[in-house]
């Protein structure tokens, strides 16, 4: 365990908590549960200690892998308080979006509509196993017949018949059994393969596709983890499940109630007697299925957390070795991993529970059909070929019920995935992302204006970001925002693009509210944003250019990267505009980035160009090409700026200043430097 102590005291006396005080009880279940009791202080493998007079009270912060503990020790009265608050790993599960909701349902209405439209390969599927289990449940009575004609000969009851002439008929009828059985069994092995992989691939589109769809407040608060575990794993379970079930499931269902409609016709007494405890098994199997499908989701929830745990140190490798945290993540990725397998396990166990169960009870059936149709062949009530074929029925109910109690594993873990799934893809945004209406390019002014505009995040609604906020941007004009962080200027960038909708007031662009605009034509044809961190994908130069609109030419694209002052160091790559920049732009300068990303914002030629923060990263070299760049792709454009480096929207039209949500000062570079207000402080501090 990694603990990092923290210790504040008067009188410079550090006690261990073991020795010499009383610990309160709440506080003590805090250590009971999370197995800090007794070894908190002796595994500290870091200790700094910062001494500050306050009062007579020791404070001690313990960051764990099972969250931060933080102990109040009183020195008067020898007391300790503590309150546990929550790991990285709790709050995933708290935090997201999907999770905190009800315990999903799986959507039938929904899996049928996605299956309608592949009816014809499950009917042939579904057939080619019925006539399989019908062919199975043949071959018992004609191994009967067989045995019955054996036993004649060997009691030398047919003299005159050759032993040849009487096999003929019922061995060559057996071997067309089993033909007709193997080609019927590749039939609908293949058309249910065909037709699970074409559903999955459905699932995994229309999940993708919801996932796209979702609000920017559904992404802060759900894991990517999460997401690719439910596109990834979910999908294969579900698909791995519904073939199992409905090949497996069909066949050996059929197979069962046939062969039992043959015990029937062969001893009905011996059958009845066999059938008679099978009500209390079948009710016992429904009360164990029922608390295997609730561990199932459990597992399968711990899982996801697991997996989105590591899938964000991987992404944030860099920082994770800046910190030198490669153990602490470790610890906290195998812990995770070890609840979920644990969950697993319980899971198998129950499930092999399950089966041994059946099993006992399987075998205990062809024991008593053995001891009670040997007693009905001695009292010449059976034959031995009847005696055979209901064993061998016997024995294929055996292997059916077998074969369908590992199926329940599979069945519990499907149903769980899918439910999973649907409610992803059943989950409607709050803002949609398609339809609205359009503004022609004639009647477009590109004029913004902010009216009354207050906003808290979703994620956040009690901290309010931004107070009745005006602002009025005209066509054509450059408008800087700044202000120190933490005030708001990237929320206006945010919800004039409409990642969110405003709490009250309104954002309107050429006069129209932009909640009534169609928000991918917004986005894809009128603002073009420009970040203080672009991102780029592992391909090439030209394709990330190109993701600013996937129409264009490659004269375009050369076009727009001259424009952005990017063609230059384009061209000195080895494979030029087909080098690529590996995943995020790694191998590539943070300007070079960047004015490939203004290129890309340029190939659409919006109207509106928005510039967060667009050259605060960058070194004083990088900046001035960035800059000189930004210059040129703003000629013609309503420009919004939001800068920390003042020295980059001196030439705005306007400047605004922000504080707490609200504009405190108004104007240009030298209106506001002669007032003497917030700006010129803020312009003392960057240069001091």
């Amino acid at each position: 365990m990694l603990v990092s102590l923290l210790k504040f005291s008067t009188s410079g006396i550090h006690c261990h908590l073991s020795k010499f005080f009383r610990v309160n009880q709440t506080g003590l279940n805090y250590f009971q549960r999370n197995r800090l009791q007794n070894n908190l202080f002796s595994k500290v493998t870091r200790e700094r200690d910062t001494k500050t007079k306050v009062s007579n009270v020791t404070l001690k912060f313990c960051l764990t892998t099972s969250g931060i503990c933080i102990i109040k020790l009183i020195n008067d009265n020898h007391t300790v308080s503590c309150q546990f608050v929550k790991s990285r790993a709790d709050g995933y599960a708290d935090q997201s979006a999907l999770t905190k909701n009800q315990e999903p349902k799986f959507d039938w209405d929904q899996f049928f509509r996605l299956l309608w439209p592949e009816i014809w390969s499950l009917l042939g599927a579904v057939v080619s196993a019925l006539v399989v289990a019908f062919l199975n449940i043949q071959v018992p009575l004609y191994l009967g017949n067989i045995i019955n004609i054996l036993s004649q000969f060997t009691q030398n009851t047919l003299p005159d018949k050759s032993f040849i002439s009487e096999m003929k008929d019922p061995v060559l009828k057996l071997v067309g059994l089993y033909v007709a059985q193997s080609v019927f069994t590749c039939a609908y092995i293949s058309l249910l393969s065909g037709l699970g992989e074409r559903i999955a691939a459905k699932l995994r589109c229309q999940l993708f596709e919801s996932i796209l769809k979702q609000d920017i407040a559904f992404f802060d608060t759900t894991r990517t983890g999460e997401l690719v575990d439910r596109l990834t794993t979910d999908v294969q379970e579900f698909k791995s499940s519904f073939k199992l079930v409905v090949s497996q499931g069909l066949r050996n269902g059929a197979q069962v109630i046939g062969a039992v409609s043959s015990l029937l016709i062969i001893s009905p007494s011996l059958t009845l007697g066999m059938l008679g405890i099978v009500p209390v098994v079948i009710v016992t199997g429904t009360s164990i299925g029922s608390l295997l499908r609730s561990l199932s989701r459990q597992a399968q929830d711990q899982a996801a957390k697991a997996v989105t745990i590591g899938e964000e140190a991987v992404s944030n490798i860099r920082t994770v070795r800046a910190f030198a945290m490669e153990p602490y993540e470790s610890q906290l990725f195998s812990e995770q991993v070890s609840k979920a397998c644990d969950l697993h396990e319980r899971l198998g166990l129950g499930v092999g529970l399950f089966q041994a169960g059946t099993n006992l009870f399987l075998n205990g059936m062809v024991l008593g059909t053995l001891y009670y149709g040997g007693h009905l062949m001695a009292t010449k009530s059976l034959t031995a070929g009847d005696l055979m074929s209901f064993l061998v029925s016997t024995q294929m109910i055996q292997r059916s019920m077998a074969q369908m109690s590992l199926l329940f594993g599979s069945y519990i873990k499907g149903l769980s995935s899918g439910a999973r799934i649907f409610q992803l893809i059943n989950l409607e945004p709050r803002i949609s992302a398609e339809g609205g209406h359009i503004v022609s390019a004639n009647e477009l002014i590109p004029e913004i204006q902010f009216n009354d505009v207050t906003f808290a995040y979703p994620s956040r609604p009690s901290q309010t970001i931004l107070k009745n906020f005006n602002l009025r941007i005209p066509a054509g004009q450059k408008v800087a925002i700044v202000g120190s962080s933490g005030n708001g200027k990237s929320t206006i960038v945010s919800l004039l693009e409409r990642f969110y909708d405003v709490s009250d007031g309104s954002i309107s662009i050429s006069g129209e509210d932009i909640r009534t605009l169609d928000g991918a034509w917004l986005r894809g044809n009128v603002i073009g944003l420009i970040n203080q961190e672009p991102v780029l994908f592992a391909t090439s130069v030209r394709e990330n250019i190109r993701y600013g609109d996937s129409r264009v030419t490659d004269e375009e694209i050369e076009k727009a990267a001259r424009l952005a002052n990017a063609h230059e160091f384009i061209t000195r790559f080895p494979s030029g505009y087909d080098t690529v920049v590996g995943e995020r732009g790694v191998t590539i300068s943070g300007g070079q980035k960047q004015r490939i990303a203004i290129a890309r914002a340029l190939l659409k030629n919006p109207q509106i160009l928005i510039l967060d923060e667009a050259t605060s990263a960058l070194d004083n070299e990088s900046e001035k090409l960035v800059q000189s760049a930004l210059e040129s792709a703003c000629k013609g454009r309503t420009v919004l700026m939001i800068a920390h480096r003042l020295s980059t929207v001196q030439n705005a039209d306007l400047i605004v200043v922000l504080q707490s949500g609200q504009i405190v000062e108004m104007g240009d570079h030298k209106s506001l430097l002669a007032k003497k207000g917030n700006y010129w402080n803020l312009m003392n501090q960057q240069s001091q």
